[in-house]
């Protein structure tokens, strides 16, 4: 089963020879064969990933390191002491996000299929999903922070790519994705500079971005017994041998293991040049940075503004990127950095804050909107931010649990308004059949008022939609209650058991934000679900076909019993059925301080009153009475609700505040740059008045005083009166040969006379 983990780097090539397929040869391959190669190159590293699976287990779960072929010394400065390998690492929670990436995608790539039908650019979609499956896969597979970082920048770069796919639709609606998908890459590099810094504190305090090192003992829990990571193929050893190597590692440490050794040994400290600081001090400012990467790609507050406009993008971009994969990656890093985020107590403090407010900040503007999709966008938003919360309580092993369960339930919850939208769409264009092309009235397919009623017209999607609402809200025994109730219940130990401030801010807010998610979901079953038809396109709304539904189906059996991964201990009969914690248990062994959760009868009841409650609520307000002819949220026409509403339909005025604190000054600050102090001052002034002026003014004086007033007349003046003699000289000159005898004569005596003088002189004794 070792040779299963070399087949690793193909969970990469797979997707990177689909894509290169479709990107050479789409246009002639029609759409099946389009999906066939993409679907298959997703389905086939599904297919890897879950052989890298049954190897971990087979082999006790001891992690291994694989170098990519051709790219063993992927960075390597031998007189800088830099060596930065491309190795995958197969432990895991490196399998586990392996097994989420390609099997939720795989069911959203066929999903794809039928919804992208008919567009022209069909092939370049696909191009780009199997391309973010690459840097996906290259993210959560990378042995390194900087191989991590590779796919943390390709899966932004998908993301801008796919938000802004329709930048050409018509009628202003090409410009505001375009405008959403630059939103979205500018928020990211403001979180990425983040991950820049911190990886170069991270490089600078430990010498290496490697996670780990082959051969290296990683730490674990002290509940477990430390492993041994060998590389693939590595020669078996005697138990002795093991146990020296053990005790002794060979070779420099990777970040993990170097960072608990210093804290084990205390006071040590990093040296900067001109200051020196704490380990401890240098992880809180490492573990803050990488908290900002983090909030930019899982849209916390305050970068998350760009996730709710990403919904500009198709459905299924939606669903795999924006809901179950990207932005999970920020909640990954936190996860994978657990051993310095568990030695940093502030910074654990604040993210727990960011998370909890975050949550309860975007389920509160959920429930005043009126897109189908910018509610569950808002959803996204407020359950990143129970993982990001559950990272700050320390609950690592719940933060992955609700990023899977989360994954099932709201891949489920956008491909099914995907499936609305379309069918709605289509009910339009049935209505409209016979309109001329200037009679038709502008229609949102995504607007919930247009909706009603469908629960007749699409069985399927309506079935399999309210089980992932079920999920989402908490109930028993759908998925969402165990991971979410796990959560709960750690941050309320943290503040008993520990007496933690940020515990019993942490449980207050996420419950509250848990009571939200119940209520804004109840509304959007009831405005597009329930009730009557309120538009002539939800009259012939018709369902999806199979190759929508089917990943529907599948999506909702997970949501309904994909909480029995993690069954908490003490539950009775489940425990014995599925095993109690199973996920925890294995991520502990890659997830040094993952730790299991019990179960507590009193929480659980309080967590589902509390959603029950909230559902019970919804529906009292969008009941049959209203809902036939509602135009205006019941919500926005109660004066004791009206303001409220209206901050969560505004969304709190984010993007006002934005924009007038921030892009406005900053276009007015560009503004002033460009036109005053660049153009007007550098370029008119400097450029123009100050050197070329006066660079002008002397070339002038130069010209025409100096050169022309006094050195051309001077020259002038000696070729005057070198004319001049020349003039009188030329009258000497006869042209009779006695004259020039003469002449001859005369000076020759001349020089007879000179050359004689001294001889003259000395005779008359002068």
């Amino acid at each position: 089963m070792e040779n299963f983990f070399n087949l690793v780097p193909l969970i990469v090539v797979l997707p990177a020879i689909g894509l290169l397929i479709n990107l050479f040869a789409g246009k002639y391959l029609g759409e099946k064969g389009v999906g066939i190669v993409a679907v298959g190159a997703s389905v086939s590293a599904f297919f890897v990933s879950v052989l890298l699976w049954i190897a971990l287990v087979d082999t006790g779960y001891e992690a291994a390191v694989v170098n990519m072929p051709l790219l063993d010394g992927w960075i390597r400065i031998p007189s800088a002491g830099v060596e930065i390998p491309w190795q995958f690492r197969v432990d895991t929670l490196s399998v586990t996000m392996m097994l989420v990436v390609t099997g939720v995608g795989s069911l959203i790539h066929l999903y794809a299929v039928g919804y992208m039908h008919g567009d022209e650019r069909f092939p370049r979609f696909f191009v780009y999903l199997n391309l973010f499956l690459v840097f996906m896969l290259t993210l959560v597979g990378g042995n390194n922070y900087l191989m991590m970082f590779v796919g943390w920048e390709g899966v932004g770069l998908c993301s801008f790519l796919l938000i802004g796919f329709w930048f050409d639709k018509p009628g202003g609606e090409g410009w505001k994705n375009s405008d959403a998908a630059r939103k979205a890459f500018i928020a990211n590099r403001v979180g990425d500079f983040g991950m820049v810094i911190a990886m170069l504190l991270t490089f600078w305090t430990f010498g290496t971005l490697d996670f780990y090192k082959p051969h290296e003992v990683p730490i674990h829990a002290a509940t477990h017994a430390a492993e041994v990571e060998e590389p693939v193929f590595a020669p078996e050893v005697e138990p002795e041998a093991e146990a020296e190597a053990a005790r002794a590692p060979v070779g420099p440490l990777g970040v993990f293991n170097q960072a608990h050794l210093w804290l084990e040994e205390g006071g040590h400290e990093v040296d900067f040049g001109l200051f020196t600081m704490s380990l401890k001090g240098t992880l809180t400012i490492i573990t803050l940075l990488f908290l900002l990467g983090a909030t930019g790609k899982s849209a916390q507050i305050p970068l998350f503004v760009w996730l709710p406009d990403a919904m500009a993008g198709p459905t299924p971009v939606s669903a795999l990127i924006h809901a179950a994969t990207m932005v999970t990656a920020g909640v990954y890093m936190m996860v994978r950095s657990n051993v310095l985020f568990h030695a940093a107590d502030v910074t654990s403090f604040v993210v727990t804050i960011v998370g909890a407010t975050t949550a309860l900040m975007a389920g509160f503007i959920a429930m005043g909107q009126w897109d189908i999709k910018k509610v569950l966008a808002y959803s996204t938003v407020s359950q990143l931010g129970f993982m990001v919360a559950a990272v700050g309580v320390g609950a690592y092993a719940a933060a992955m649990f609700h990023l899977i369960t989360h994954a099932f339930f709201k891949a489920l919850l956008f491909l099914g308004s995907g499936s609305v939208i379309h069918g709605v769409e289509h009910g339009h264009h049935h209505a409209h059949a016979h309109d001329g092309p200037h009679d038709a009235e502008p229609f949102d397919a995504q607007d919930m008022r247009n909706m009603g009623g469908l629960s007749r017209r699409m069985p399927i999607t309506y079935w399999t939609y309210l089980i992932g609402t079920l999920a989402l809200a908490g109930i028993i025994p759908f998925a969402g209650f165990w991971s979410k109730d796990e959560i709960l219940l750690d941050s309320l130990k943290l503040g008993t058991e520990q007496g933690r401030l940020d515990g019993y801010i942490g449980f207050a807010l996420l419950l509250a934000a848990a009571a939200f998610t119940a209520f804004y979901m109840t509304r959007q079953l009831a405005l597009v679900f329930w009730g009557k038809p309120r538009s002539e396109a939800a009259e012939h709304a018709s369902e999806s076909g199979w190759v929508m539904t089917l990943p529907l189906m599948v999506l909702a059996v997970l949501s309904a019993v994909g909480g029995f991964l993690n069954v908490p201990d003490g539950f009775p009969l489940l425990g014995s059925l599925f095993g109690v914690h199973e996920l925890t248990s294995w991520l502990e062994h890659s997830v040094v301080y993952a730790h299991a959760g019990s179960f507590n009868a009193l929480l659980a009841t309080i967590a589902v009153a509390v959603a029950l409650g909230a559902m019970y609520v919804g529906r009292l307000v969008y009941n049959e009475r209203v809902l036939p002819t509602l135009r205006r949220d019941p919500l926005e026409t109660d004066p004791r609700t009206s303001r409220a509403f209206a901050l969560a339909n505004a969304k709190l005025y984010w993007d006002e505040f934005y924009f007038k604190y921030i892009i406005w000054p900053f276009r007015d600050a560009a503004y002033w740059l460009a036109e005053k102090l660049d153009w007007a001052f550098w370029h008119d002034f400097v450029h123009e008045r100050v050197i070329y002026g006066s660079f002008q003014r002397a070339t002038d004086l130069l010209s025409t005083p100096v050169d022309r007033g006094i050195i051309d007349r001077a020259f002038n003046g000696v070729g005057v009166g070198i004319q001049a003699a020349a003039a009188r000289l030329r009258t000497i000159q006869t042209g009779f040969v006695r004259t020039y005898a003469l002449g001859v004569l005369f000076g020759a005596v001349l020089v007879m006379f000179i050359i004689l003088f001294p001889v003259i002189r000395e005779l008359l004794g002068m």
